[in-house]
């Protein structure tokens, strides 16, 4: 993971540009000295700037460098605030501002987390492969200056293992596909268990052993292994688990229905749910929640030599179901099925959430907006949206039934891989939801427009997303802390 900011905590200023706020309202708040204010004041009018929220203006004082920033009628704890550091953040990007300072009592102490949280996830980058980076590697220090250090200091640390898992999840989205295949996807997983995650691996002759057919069928073109990861964090004693399932295509060629290839390069992040699960876990663990989770990922390549599954092809699931596969680009449902019935067998989930790159036609429905909400449970499903507003990383709530469920039926097997031209993403749904077991309240969420972004925003820069960490994490958090 690559942040760009580091944070510091002072007990009395140190020698750097000041960041000061303007109230819309009521004026500036703590600048260095009366003759300071008086200068910002009378070069604000002069400039027309009114503090409006998230604008920025630059000064050189006599006392220094005074980045005024606008925070409206006032900043509050949450995604504004948080929003409202990224914005800070992209002010910092250069000399005298990369180095700045601010007094902490001009936030409340949970607006100030919020601004930090804001504007560390802005700072994320990933340059691991340039070796000749075009402008110097940038870094950014916010001092805040406060008699209460270790109070302030220990409040970030608790907060930081939530930026963590979303730099583990945007790291793994952007990595490359030759170099994050399945079994280094897996060894990647290992390597948290240093934040206290149970970590087992599953490998290719234990899918076997097991009956994983749909899984390894999807698999079985490539040189790669496949391999099922599961992560468990038992932090609530002897409750059930909530379970939070991710597809990992680690690169999807639609194998024997091969893709078009402009545009192929995109499929190194099919495994985006795998990524926001694997980073949702690592948060998770990092701030030590006191609930039962078990985060399950299903890690393929999907490849068309001359062992490839084939249209037409039947397979036969780990619940025991046949599948016709119609159309070998249909596989990130062959993957979660087996999964799904894995999951539930060994663990007996309370609730599942699983989240994947899935189909090309939620885009075409919900644009890059929103991900796609199924589910077979009114207050699974609202809780996962409720969750997903408070961090701004939404769903919307698309619908099933039997008529959909009716075009998955093949003349060979119990069901076909898919549906026809029509409704593809809901009978993809459809599809999952014959692997649910015994009513299980289930959510399935289609974030193929999610977890990569063309364009930045305030939190989150253009690239990988990290979609999904937040939400989920939130999500558990709200189940122990009912609103």
């Amino acid at each position: 993971m690559s942040a760009r900011l580091r944070f510091e905590f002072s007990s009395s200023p140190i020698d750097a540009a000041r960041l000061v706020l303007m109230h819309a309202d009521t004026g500036f708040l703590h600048a260095a000295s009366p003759a300071q204010e008086a200068f910002i004041a009378k070069a604000c009018e002069a400039a027309e700037f009114i503090g409006k929220t998230g604008s920025f203006m630059a000064l050189y004082t006599d006392e220094g460098p005074v980045l005024v920033g606008g925070i409206g009628s006032g900043l509050f704890a949450g995604m504004a605030a948080e929003n409202w550091g990224g914005k800070l953040f992209a002010q910092m990007k250069a000399a005298p501002f990369s180095q700045l300072q601010v007094d902490a009592a001009v936030f409340a102490d949970d607006v100030l987390m919020s601004v930090m949280g804001g504007a560390y996830a802005a700072s994320y980058h990933f340059i691991h492969y340039f070796t000749k980076p075009e402008k110097p590697a940038l870094e950014a220090s916010l001092t805040i200056t406060t008699d209460r250090t270790d109070d302030l200091s220990d409040e970030w640390m608790a907060r930081k293992p939530l930026y963590d898992g979303v730099f583990t999840a945007r790291d793994l989205v952007f990595e490359p596909a030759n170099i994050l295949y399945p079994v280094e996807f897996a060894k990647r997983c290992q390597a948290l268990e240093n934040t206290g995650l149970e970590i087992e691996v599953l490998d290719e002759a234990a899918l076997e052993k097991i009956g994983m057919g749909a899984l390894l069928g999807v698999g079985q073109g490539s040189v790669r292994d496949s391999a099922v990861v599961i992560m468990k964090w038992m932090g609530g004693g002897d409750e059930a688990p909530i379970a939070l399932v991710g597809k990992g295509v680690c690169f999807d060629t639609g194998g024997i229905s091969i893709k078009p290839a402009k545009g192929m390069e995109d499929m190194k992040w099919d495994m985006g749910g795998a990524a926001g699960v694997t980073g949702a876990m690592h948060a998770l663990a990092g701030r030590k929640v006191k609930q039962n989770v078990i985060g399950i990922i299903g890690l393929v390549e999907n490849m068309p030599d001359g062992n490839a599954q084939r249209p037409g092809d039947v397979v036969t699931t780990l619940s025991g179901q046949t599948v016709e596969v119609i159309n070998t680009d249909a596989e990130g449902r062959l993957v979660l099925a087996d999964v799904l019935t894995y999951l539930q067998d060994r663990f007996k989930p309370k609730a599942i959430v699983d989240m994947a790159t899935l189909t090309g036609a939620i885009l075409v429905s919900l644009g890059k907006e929103h991900a796609g909400l199924f589910s077979n449970d009114d207050t699974l499903s609202e809780a996962v949206m409720q969750a997903g507003r408070e961090v701004e990383e939404t769903s919307w709530r698309m619908p099933m039934g039997k008529a959909y469920d009716n075009m998955l039926k093949s003349h060979i097997a119990d069901m076909k891989n898919i549906g026809g031209p029509y409704g593809g993403s809901i009978t993809a749904a459809c599809f999952l939801e014959r692997f649910i077991e015994n009513d299980t309240p289930w959510v399935h969420l289609d974030i193929a427009g999610k977890a990569w972004s063309d364009k930045d925003r305030p939190t989150v820069p253009k690239g990988g997303t990290g979609y999904g960490v937040r939400l989920l994490n939130q999500l558990v958090d709200n189940w122990q802390n009912p609103k």
